[in-house]
């Protein structure tokens, strides 16, 4: 069973499909109990990060999290879900995340379209035998699918797994122990994005 955040920030049908579809029994809740109870976490989301961090502090998800992670349950974060991890973010205003990862969200230049939607390449960082392993089977500079106007900027490169190009080298994947966030969206990656999670699945989830 792995649960999956609903804190009201859409694109949660599509998430739990993709991780059915790889073999994970799913539910879907926003209960602190539920949440600290599972066997692992996925933060999905799209949309504002203030909205986001209000109703992860209103509904006491912020504090599920941080017990999920200190207890060292897998916990995988996408797009949204990617820069709440982050100290700070500058998307209309300034607003605190949840600062798991030191670092902050800022927005593209405005020599680029925003948002930066559609398909583009990732380009893995070999440093570690679970990044290599989180990518298994998947070629370099493959393409996945993303929608954002904002990217993350982590203080500590060693946690960055994949850059990718979109007038500068953004960080499109970070892994840290048991957390993998994507600032793309794997459930709409095709192929490419199933095998991912098929692939964190297999990393996190076959010996529990």
């Amino acid at each position: 069973m792995i649960t999956v955040i609903d804190y009201k920030m859409g694109n949660i049908h599509s998430v739990q499909k993709a991780l059915e579809y790889v073999g994970f029994q799913v539910k879907v809740t926003n209960s602190y109990q539920e949440i600290v109870n599972s066997k692992g976490v996925v933060l999905p989301g799209v949309g504002a990060f203030r909205d986001a961090m209000r109703n992860i502090k209103e509904l006491n998800i912020d504090k599920a999290i941080y017990k999920v992670i200190e207890e060292g349950k897998p916990f995988l974060g996408i797009c949204l879900g990617l820069q709440l991890l982050f100290s700070k973010s500058y998307e209309e205003g300034e607003y605190q995340g949840l600062d798991i990862f030191k670092g902050k969200v800022v927005k593209f230049s405005k020599s680029v379209l925003i948002p930066h939607i559609g398909w583009n390449t990732v380009v893995i960082n070999h440093q570690s035998d679970r990044i290599v392993s989180l990518f298994k089977d998947i070629p370099d500079n493959s393409f996945f699918y993303f929608v954002h106007s904002y990217f993350v900027k982590p203080d500590n490169e060693n946690i960055i797994a994949t850059t990718t190009n979109y007038d500068l080298n953004f960080t499109s994947t970070v892994v840290k122990d048991n957390i993998v966030a994507f600032q793309f969206h794997p459930e709409k990656s095709q192929d490419f994005g199933l095998k991912l999670l098929e692939n964190y699945k297999n990393m996190f989830f076959n010996s529990l």
